[in-house]
């Protein structure tokens, strides 16, 4: 049996390695370089993480987990006014290259006029809620000569059909409690169920992006889940989001990471 021990002012850390051949090396000492890394790196990540906790806002316990894919939601339901800035910088990352893009879900439709004030070619926007669809509809007037297409429908029953894009930007969220433990409480991000997905509809070259969840880096399980799919990551910080102290999101930080990865 192995152990290991991490000391800090703030923390213990112990590691314990139960069988012989977990992290198995030609030798000792490379499986020693490997377990005393895996300890720093942690140590380290809790030492930003106590940095970063001074900067939440309180937040809300209520967090929606009834079936949201077809209720009728106010705006604020729909996207509370500090993700502006977001959905702002991350319909940039995915407009750059002004050809074929797809929006996977339309919300309040503030993404969508930003990806249209930078000159898509093509503009395919999936929804599965009927009240926003109708809402679509409306906002579909104001570019009554641009060539935006509107799918009805969950992505997961409707994006086979629809070839293949420049870029892809996801912005949905989790549509009932099942959805919010599994692709958020299980998983590095809630878009890591839909990485295989995007890369599977991009050209090559293609840019992908979504609402990271990361704060100020790029965890290495997070890397490990993208470079799977993609070539190239690319990342920047977005700081000072206005999060307000009962902030109703599952999101906490006034600041996240944007991603933009490459297939």
């Amino acid at each position: 049996m192995i152990r290991r021990i991490k000391r800090h002012r703030n923390f213990e850390i112990n590691l314990q390695i139960k069988t012989e051949d977990f992290i198995d090396t030609p030798r000792e000492a490379q499986r020693n370089w490997l377990l005393n890394t895996a300890l720093g790196e942690f140590a380290d990540n809790l030492n930003a993480l106590h940095q970063l906790a001074s900067r939440f806002a309180r937040g809300n316990d209520d967090l929606p987990m009834h079936d949201r894919s077809q209720a009728d939601l106010s705006d604020e339901e729909i996207m509370e006014d500090w993700q502006i800035p977001l959905m702002d910088k991350l319909a940039q990352l995915v407009s750059d290259k002004q050809g074929d893009l797809l929006e996977i879900g339309f919300g309040r439709g503030v993404a969508s006029d930003f990806i249209q004030q930078a000159g898509v070619k093509s503009h395919t926007i999936i929804e599965c809620n009927d009240a926003i669809v109708t809402r679509y509809e409306k906002w579909k007037t104001n570019y009554a000569n641009n060539d935006i297409r509107m799918v009805h429908g969950l992505w997961q029953d409707v994006i086979a059909d629809l070839g293949i894009f420049d870029s892809i930007f996801f912005h949905t969220y989790p549509l009932n409690e099942v959805d919010f433990v599994e692709q958020i409480g299980n998983s590095v991000t809630f878009a890591e169920h839909f990485f295989p997905v995007a890369a599977s509809h991009l050209r090559e070259g293609g840019a992908f992006t979504y609402l990271s969840n990361e704060m100020d880096s790029l965890s290495r399980g997070h890397q490990r889940a993208l470079l799977q799919h993609f070539n190239e990551i690319s990342i920047s910080v977005l700081e000072g989001l206005n999060i307000p102290d009962e902030v109703k999101d599952a999101w906490w930080s006034d600041s996240m990471v944007l991603i933009k990865a490459i297939k």
